[in-house]
């Protein structure tokens, strides 16, 4: 068992191994756009960054379709893509609420917001009843991706560095360096980032499977 296990860890860094390094690339040179004060289409400095071109939350769904076709290809494909589809369907939901209450206690009540981030922890996990390799290799993938960004924002905030990594509208702003880590840094990427890309990858690697990799035919028996 302990060597199945080691050969499966070995299996899922392998697979995300590449992914993994063009994410770190496209995270640092994200950084050095914004702090060069490159195109704000492209380096949005705003808090958040969102919609800047370029960022790795664009990564997540294109990697899980890679991830999942290649799963698929090596035998890893789960025993019925309906019920893959099902629980991440539930998990999209779970993950819907747990942002709503997120959004109704982070800044204002972090017990509210810590519930939020729980709720949506269990819905990075929920996909995994459905397809246990892919859910686990995007996981690994996410964590792969996020733990840079999570070290960045420390750093970011802690120097002012006058990027989207340490923006922060009130009432973040007024709050001592380690609160307004936890809330805007830390958790959001180590819990809402790893539920966006095990969700995002795995509806899309679903549906690509789907499409690209139809189980053939069953031989019919000669009488």
């Amino acid at each position: 068992m302990a060597n199945e296990h080691s050969a499966d860890q070995g299996c899922t860094l392998k697979l995300i191994l590449v992914p993994s390094l063009i994410t770190l690339a496209v995270t640092i040179l994200r950084l050095v756009g914004e702090l060069q004060h490159w195109s704000p289409v492209f380096f949005n400095r705003a808090g958040g960054g969102g919609g800047a071109v370029v960022g790795i939350s664009w990564l997540a769904p294109i990697f899980g379709i890679y991830f999942a076709l290649k799963l698929a290809g090596s035998g890893a494909r789960p025993g019925s893509l309906g019920k893959a589809a099902l629980f991440t369907v539930v998990g999209l939901l779970v993950m819907v609420g747990g942002g709503v209450l997120l959004g109704l206690g982070l800044g204002r009540n972090f017990a509210i917001a810590l519930g939020g981030f729980i709720v949506l922890a269990a819905a990075a996990v929920i996909p995994m009843a459905g397809w246990p390799a892919l859910t686990k290799t995007l996981i690994a993938y996410g964590y792969a991706a996020r733990i840079p960004v999570a070290i960045i924002m420390f750093l970011a905030m802690q120097g002012n560095w006058g990027t989207h990594y340490d923006a922060a509208a009130p009432p973040f702003d007024a709050m001592p360096l380690l609160t307004r880590y936890l809330e805007l840094g830390l958790l959001p990427q180590l819990i809402i980032w790893i539920a966006f890309t095990v969700i995002t990858g795995s509806l899309l690697g679903i549906i690509a499977v789907a499409i690209f990799c139809r189980p053939a035919p069953a031989a019919q028996a000669t009488p």
